[in-house]
């Protein structure tokens, strides 16, 4: 179920426009095509952004780092955010912003921000970020659970060296539950995470006002990278300029984060694994596929 959505702590929004305005958060599950994405929105003076992944604006926190009381994985709540924690996040994400190419940050533009664990942190996202806005992107299970399972076995991307039961450092973001895959089978563990990121994100996101988010399929990104991106852009309110013209006119460049080179068929080197575990997805692929 979906966490209920609480109200801001009095004192946090205010009437003055001021630098951390209804910013927006792609959310999406890891290996899902996020980057590709925020690189291409972030073309633009029209946001402001970090200039990548900020796992350091929340996980620089000792209190909501997994192993502290009380947190065993990356899921927030609402009721995580405390004042304090409030206001030392919107100080260095003011702080720390910065327009394109890092350039000085544009005044008034709202912040962009993508971290794939942040798909299970939304209702604190809110709470830190009242008018906060948000991107749900998702992509095909097959496609995505098989880039997961490579990004394991590539092991760039670890993200916990050591967890309490867990043989081997951990890699990608570490849903509710993650104990139970403890010896199961990497396609399990990577199909696993796909589901989980996108259910706790869509349950949250349906639980906010429609006005506070939309959905995207990575797949209606790639065939139409200018047309996605200027309702992107008319949702965030910024405009659809000559840097997002130009970035989307011409074939879209390798994100940063490109482990091997882009194919529509490459999911099929995974193929016996991912056909094991995509009965246990397809419900929510439905769902996904429905927005």
């Amino acid at each position: 179920m979906a966490e209920p959505q609480p109200r801001a702590p009095a004192g946090v929004r205010s009437k003055a426009k001021g630098p951390l305005d209804r910013p927006v958060f792609i959310i999406a599950a890891p290996r899902s095509g996020s980057t590709l994405l925020y690189e291409t929105l972030a073309a633009t003076p029209g946001f402001n952004s970090f200039g990548g992944e900020a796992h350091w604006l929340i996980e620089d926190h000792a209190d909501l780092r997994p192993g502290a009381p009380g947190m065993d994985s990356n899921r927030l709540g609402a009721a995580e955010a405390t004042p304090d924690l409030i206001a030392a996040i919107r100080e260095i994400a003011s702080n720390r912003r910065r327009g394109p190419q890092g350039t000085s940050p544009s005044e008034g533009a709202p912040l962009l921000e993508k971290t794939p664990k942040n798909a299970l942190r939304i209702p604190f996202l809110k709470r830190v970020f009242p008018d906060a806005r948000f991107i749900f992107l998702w992509r095909d299970p097959r496609e995505n659970v098989s880039s997961i399972m490579e990004a394991w076995k590539a092991g760039g991307w670890v993200t916990y060296r050591t967890l309490p039961g867990w043989e081997g450092p951990w890699s990608l973001l570490l849903p509710p539950g993650w104990q139970m895959m403890s010896g199961a089978p990497l396609e399990t563990v990577a199909a696993w995470q796909w589901r989980s990121a996108n259910q706790i994100a869509l349950d949250d996101l349906q639980s906010l006002p429609d006005e506070d988010w939309t959905a995207v399929a990575y797949h209606d990104f790639l065939a139409d990278p200018a047309g996605v991106t200027r309702r992107l852009c008319d949702f965030a309110g910024v405009s659809f300029d000559a840097a997002l013209q130009a970035r989307t006119a011409a074939p879209l460049p390798l994100s940063r984060h490109t482990h091997t080179a882009p194919a529509a068929d490459k999911w099929l080197r995974n193929r016996e694994s991912i056909e094991r575990v995509l009965p246990g997805l397809e419900a929510l692929w439905y769902r996904l596929a429905n927005l």
